[in-house]
């Protein structure tokens, strides 16, 4: 059975198990000396005479770039896909699977409705006032996103008969563009105003979501074509360069093996990365994010939908299939800091503290009975601290760390993201590929991206050793990217078979995940904007909402004044261009800082760690970063680099905060 990989020309071919002389890949004899797993009848390869011949590729036009994917590559997917089949089959512990639920759609757009925080749209009696809000702050791409997921939820409870009234989708939309004129109206002069107030916008671009001033933006703004934009949202940005196009989008005509140098310009607000916002602004940036990404996918033509996973019962203790969140919660008692699990940080230790540079690195498997047995010798032993770490070749605890991310009874991208991660593969552009990626990172559970990132950032430092251990961004992706993307949860044929289809899809898709990391845990500025609106608007119907409260209740005394008699007496006369920074848990707790065109974040906590005393000395520059608090935003912790006259013109309400990350 024959494939032909989309970007490659390579013929993929799936060899039947019966056939015994089946070549397990160009590295079977070395993988013969160190596991017998060779031995077997090479249920995936390659047919390498068909492949050359289907490329047919001048020397001078094959890259030798460790960045570029040849028909040679494949072999470590399909030896990869042998290794896990051969392991599974000496692996005969029990192990629940995880059935993959499908609903009818009007199901899937409800939770998906739910996931966004609009659920309350169909809810017996609800207050849409909130979500009236949370729809205010939307871009038209956006919107006409969650316009399509409503219209179908409303088919669908008409069908059924709901007893309740269903909402028209017109109606709720409506209400919506009345909220933003009414929050528009009423904002103050950072805020998102329509399209009547043009020219005012022109002044204060910073959190202006509108479409006209986007256009403006990117037809004005010349980016590379390795920028990012992360202040316009990339829904948008498709649909304008969609609008501006010929006919249909076409994929990029640049050679799809080789990755650009992607980059963020710098933005003089600070850029904010995973775990610099609130725990209560990044459910909102959740929200935001899965909108956003079912813009993009809806416009660049690639079906969006988010299976779910039936609960069935699982392990509640051990090591290796068990959920990601119980093996935290029991790693949590021991090491309460602990935000990955215990075995997975102890197997990457294991691997480097022999160090990186052993050749067939992550590639190479251990023996898979020797597997086996220390399987079930650290289920037994781990917690105990009785374990042998001496009895673990290199080769072995790779083996044990890929089984680990395997065995996890839902995938490490999740039941819900899976597909969604696989079908970046389809996007038109590596440039929208990078940004769903970007999102897909934002949806995952914390636990999940936590892992996920310590598992790239270990993958990364294996490559770096790739001129002794020969392990190139290709090489790993090639190993890693079964491990990550083979799930049998769905309960159907076509899935085990979409191994071979999207053998080079979901190993690209690798690709980007650990060559553009860095880029992937960061919070687009269009994203962190939406926050500040929603709770602007927020904060105005929470003011409304007390003094009606007040009124009613007759209050004796005046809250305001209260809270300005907590306040020092030095914050109440603060003059304009000055902010006052507080450092409770330094010597120097507060100091007024005059505010200049390049006074960066960097220079405040300076400033404060020079002045010398016993407890600053015992604080490191790198551990202590200033906040911004309040105002139009939560938290969040401000980078280096971050302009603070900039930054106080977009928040000027907020207080300004020296402490350490999780104090």
């Amino acid at each position: 059975m024959n494939w032909l990989s989309a970007s490659q020309g390579v013929v993929l071919t799936a060899y039947h198990p019966s056939n015994s002389n089946a070549v397990a890949g160009s590295n079977a004899k070395e993988s013969e000396e160190t596991s017998p797993s060779s031995r077997r009848s090479g249920q995936y390869t390659m047919n390498h005479e068909n492949s050359k011949k289907s490329t047919q590729t001048p020397p001078f036009e094959r890259s030798c770039s460790q960045d570029s994917l040849d028909e040679l590559s494949f072999d470590d997917y399909w030896k990869e896909l042998e290794d896990i089949h051969e392991t599974s089959k000496n692996n005969q512990r029990e192990q629940e699977v995880v059935v993959v639920k499908e609903p009818d759609e009007g199901e899937l757009e409800e939770e998906w409705l739910k996931e966004a925080g609009l659920s309350n749209l169909f809810a017996e009696s609800a207050d849409s006032l909130e979500s009236m809000v949370f729809l205010s702050t939307l871009t038209r791409t956006q919107a006409a996103a969650v316009q399509k997921r409503v219209e179908t939820v409303s088919q669908t409870m008409r069908k059924k008969n709901k007893q309740y009234q269903v909402p028209d989708v017109r109606d709720i939309f409506r209400q919506q563009s009345d909220s933003k004129e009414k929050v528009s109206g009423e904002s103050e002069p950072t805020s998102v105003r329509t399209r009547e107030n043009k020219n005012e916008e022109k002044d204060d671009p910073e959190l202006s979501l509108g479409i006209s001033e986007k256009s403006s933006l990117l037809e004005d703004t010349p980016v590379s074509e390795t920028d990012i934009n992360l202040e316009i949202s990339f829904a948008e940005q498709a649909a304008n360069l969609k609008d501006n196009s010929i006919g249909k989008m076409c994929k990029d005509k640049e050679d799809d093996t080789l990755l650009p140098n992607f980059r963020l310009p710098k933005d003089k607000t600070g850029t904010t990365k995973i775990g610099d916002l609130a725990p209560q602004d990044m459910k909102k940036v959740h929200s935001l994010a899965l909108i956003e990404l079912t813009a993009l996918y809806d416009l660049l033509g690639t079906e969006f939908k988010q299976p779910k996973a039936i609960k069935i019962k699982t392990k509640d203790s051990g090591l290796f299939g068990v959920p990601l969140s119980v093996l935290l919660e029991q790693d949590q008692k021991k090491e309460p800091s602990t935000r990955i699990p215990l075995i997975f940080h102890k197997l990457i230790s294991q691997i480097e503290e022999a160090r990186l540079d052993t050749e067939g690195l992550l590639r190479i498997p251990g023996v898979a009975a020797r597997i086996k047995s220390l399987c079930q010798e650290l289920e037994a032993k781990f917690y105990e601290g009785t374990f042998n770490w001496e009895n673990v070749k290199q080769h072995d605890a790779a083996s044990l760390l890929k089984l680990f991310i395997r065995e996890l009874p839902q995938p490490l991208l999740t039941v819900e993201y899976l597909k969604a991660f696989q079908d970046v593969q389809n996007l038109p552009t590596r440039k929208h590929q990078l940004q769903a990626l970007n999102l897909l990172i934002l949806l995952l559970p914390e636990a999940n991206r936590d892992t996920l990132k310590i598992l790239l950032e270990f993958l990364q430092r294996v490559i770096d050793c790739r001129d002794k251990n020969k392990m190139t961004l290709n090489n790993v992706a090639m190993v890693m990217a079964p491990n990550l993307f083979t799930f049998h949860g769905y309960g159907s044929k076509t899935v085990e078979q979409s191994e071979f289809v999207m053998a080079a899809g979901t190993a690209n898709v690798m690709r980007f995940m650990i060559k553009y990391q860095n880029l992937l845990w960061t919070i687009p500025k269009f994203i962190v904007n939406q926050v500040r609106k929603q709770n602007t608007a927020n904060q105005k119907k929470e003011k409304k909402d007390k003094a009606m409260k007040k009124l009613l209740k007759k209050m004796a005394y005046d809250k305001e004044k209260y809270e300005k008699q907590d306040k020092s007496p030095n914050d109440a006369d603060v003059p304009q261009g000055v902010i006052r920074v507080q450092a409770p848990h330094l010597s120097k707790v507060s100091m007024a800082i005059q505010l200049t065109e390049e006074l960066k974040a960097s220079d405040i906590v300076a400033r404060f760690l020079s002045q010398k005393s016993g407890v600053v000395q015992a604080l490191k520059k790198e551990e202590v970063f200033l906040y911004e608090i309040g105002g139009n935003i939560g938290e969040r912790c401000l980078d280096d680099d971050t302009y603070m006259k900039d930054l106080y013109q977009l928040n000027p309400n907020a207080e300004w905060v020296i402490k350490s990350k999780h104090s």
